[in-house]
């Protein structure tokens, strides 16, 4: 039998508890042969407010855990009857296997493949004004005109040359302008 990574779905904010009775059920049960890893996937964001740079860390995927197993009857029923394991991913119900993630996917969630390791929150609303900081445009100004908080970008509409320009910056280039 071969070790493969599962999701389990949690109650949001029990993950590191589900993460610590999985761990503690692993050890009591002798099942450290079976079950080896569980994780709860977190990143660290820098969240911008007037300016001024907070970390903090987040759940990539809150209400997910995720354990590395052999997919035994005996696993998975201890795995799946831990406190705050709502169930698995990926499995139909009636007592039915999950399906393991793909190694591709597990490497990008662990952080084995490229992907972006810091996250920018910035408290901005289209119509909002932003100094921008860092790049080509440099100690200008602008009317943020769209909003991408998926890829952490923004337009905004700066004028140069007496002209307006729509500059396309990340987060971390610009700051909001206090009105």
């Amino acid at each position: 039998m071969s070790k493969e990574w599962y999701v389990l779905h949690t109650y949001s904010g029990y993950e590191n508890k589900v993460k610590e009775n999985i761990e503690m059920r692993t050890e009591s049960m002798n099942m450290q042969d079976h079950i080896f890893r569980i994780a709860v996937p977190e990143e660290e964001v820098v969240e911008k407010t007037d300016g001024v740079e907070k970390k903090k860390v987040e759940k990539t995927f809150p209400g997910y855990v995720l354990v590395e197993m052999e997919m035994s009857d005996e696993a998975w029923f201890i795995v799946r009857n831990t406190p705050g394991v709502t169930g698995f991913v990926g499995s139909h119900g009636a007592g039915s296997k999950p399906s393991p993630l793909l190694p591709e996917e597990i490497a990008a969630i662990l952080g084995d493949a490229p992907m972006p390791s810091q996250r920018v929150e910035l408290n901005v609303e289209e119509g909002d004004y932003v100094s921008i900081i860092d790049g080509a445009f440099s100690g200008l100004s602008g009317q943020i005109e769209e909003i991408d908080r998926d890829h952490d970008k923004l337009k905004v509409v700066i004028e140069m040359f007496g002209r307006e320009t729509v500059a396309e910056l990340d987060f971390v280039q610009v700051k909001k302008e206090d009105i």
